[in-house]
């Protein structure tokens, strides 16, 4: 059995990943607050626990694996969203929610086992709110329910390792005159009749941010499970909060035994921001004709704990990476055998070694002659990088175009031919000139001519040729 060792924010070191139960590892992931676009960041914890999902299956067995990623369906973001568009809320979250899943499925990112949605959990999180009420944890006030941090003051802020009064000092804490506590953090909160709303104990409201996650993960995983994952910018106060309010909720467990975050995105050095012009969304890149393994291969270049800088130079770089493993595997490959192999080992090593991705990809630039094709295809699909659909199609187009080349060769022999016995090359040079705006690369010497398509081969300007 491979070793995996993964680094817990909660103890500040890696550890060894012993699973509560092996035959049932269960993973709970941060999803997004679905009222627009999915940007750049918002992709990476994405890709970096699709990573995480993939090795757990294949260490583990994809029957004993459960991923619960949600989505917040239910915010001030998204009322805000509503008001400004006049559009129904369930119609905005439900758009919102597939170009989320669209988008991240062309960064070859599997879709979860569970992707529960706020909107459907309001029963349970009513129910773990009056549980910590009844317990001492929580308590009513002018229509709101909050959490009392002094009830739990032993346990709270150990995940970021600050205090509770270095935590005061250092958040932005909505003064109320309802609360007991600055830190104390609302668990419901009343609705108008313009907003969303559910009835409750405490009147017509709805839930707090952090309550859901943690309702959603007792549901899904119980009160104990593996490993709970987000964006370092999510420690505080939301998984803080989550594990307050689960641990209070439900003593019995402890909530998630491993606490995996990812690091920030940057773009060409800078903090991605609207003010400096380099915000961008997923979408955005992909209409501009950035393919989706582009982006995947850009993430997984960095390790999931070190800022992530994204720039145009690294893309570029990515993309001829990847046409140039197509090639190989077009030229010497053959998927049905590719197919029955096992990931490499090395690739699941550096995988087991707190996700070095890095790593992983060097192992495939090392896979660069004939007999490592089959290899190289399989592990290609094993990262994410392309599905098998998806390097059938690539391999395929490669081989059209390199049938298409082969008649041009014969053609661009004659006319070299005839241009060396008349001295006019004109013909030649056109021909050339052709081929090379349709991304051909055109190599010639005293043994032959060969043509191969380049990363962009247009066929269809290979048309007047033919």
């Amino acid at each position: 059995m491979t070793t995996i060792k993964l680094y817990n924010t909660r103890t500040r070191k890696k550890e060894e990943f012993v699973p509560l139960d092996p035959d049932n590892v269960r993973m709970y992931v941060c999803g997004p607050t679905v009222y627009d676009r999915a940007h750049l960041g918002n992709a990476r914890p994405v890709v970096v626990f699709d990573v995480l999902y993939r090795l757990l299956r294949q260490v583990y067995g994809s029957d004993h694996v459960t991923y619960v990623r949600n989505f917040t369906d239910v915010d001030d973001k998204i009322n805000a969203r509503a008001a400004e568009t006049d559009r129904q809320i369930g119609d905005i979250t439900a758009e919102t929610t597939q170009w989320f899943l669209d988008d991240m499925g062309k960064l070859g990112a599997l879709e979860p086992d569970h992707m529960p949605r706020a909107t459907q959990y309001i029963d349970q999180m009513i129910e773990m709110i009056e549980t910590l009420i009844e317990k001492g944890h929580a308590y009513a006030a002018e229509g709101h329910v909050l959490f009392a941090v002094d009830s739990w003051k032993e346990g709270y802020g150990k995940l970021s390792g600050r205090s509770v009064d270095d935590m005061i000092a250092g958040a932005r804490v909505e003064v109320a005159p309802y609360k007991k506590n600055p830190m104390d953090f609302v668990l419901w909160k009343p609705s108008t009749a313009d907003l969303p709303g559910w009835d409750s104990p405490w009147g017509r409201g709805r839930p707090g941010w952090h309550i859901e996650c943690s309702a959603m993960a007792y549901e899904l995983l119980g009160e104990s499970f593996d490993i709970h994952g987000g964006g370092n910018d999510l420690m505080f106060p939301h998984h803080e909060n989550e594990i307050a309010q689960s641990r209070c909720a439900h003593p019995e467990g402890h909530f998630a035994n491993v606490w995996l975050h990812n690091e920030m995105l940057q773009v060409e050095g800078k903090k991605m921001s609207k003010s400096l012009g380099n915000f961008f969304t997923v979408h955005d890149l992909l209409e501009q004709g950035v393919p989706g393994e582009v982006i995947r291969f850009v993430f997984l270049s960095t390790h999931y704990r070190k800022p992530m800088d994204w720039t145009a130079e690294k893309a570029v770089s990515a993309e001829a990476k990847l046409f140039g493993f197509v090639e190989l595997i077009a030229m010497y490959g053959d998927l049905e055998i590719a197919r029955s192999l096992a990931p490499e080992r090395a690739i699941i090593d550096a995988l087991a070694d707190d996700l070095n991705t890095h790593a992983a990809l060097e192992c495939l630039s090392k896979m660069n002659d004939a007999d490592s094709a089959n290899r190289l295809a399989r592990n290609i699909e094993f990262l994410g990088l392309y599905s098998w659909s998806q390097l059938e199609r690539k391999v395929s187009a490669y081989r059209d175009a390199k049938t298409i080349l082969r008649s041009l060769e014969k053609k661009l022999s004659t006319l070299r031919e005839v241009a060396l016995s008349t001295k006019d090359f004109s013909e030649v040079d056109a021909m050339k000139s052709a081929l090379q705006i349709a991304n051909v690369s055109v190599r010639m010497n005293k043994s032959g001519i060969s043509l191969s398509p380049e990363m962009g081969f247009d066929p269809a300007k290979l048309e007047p040729l033919l």
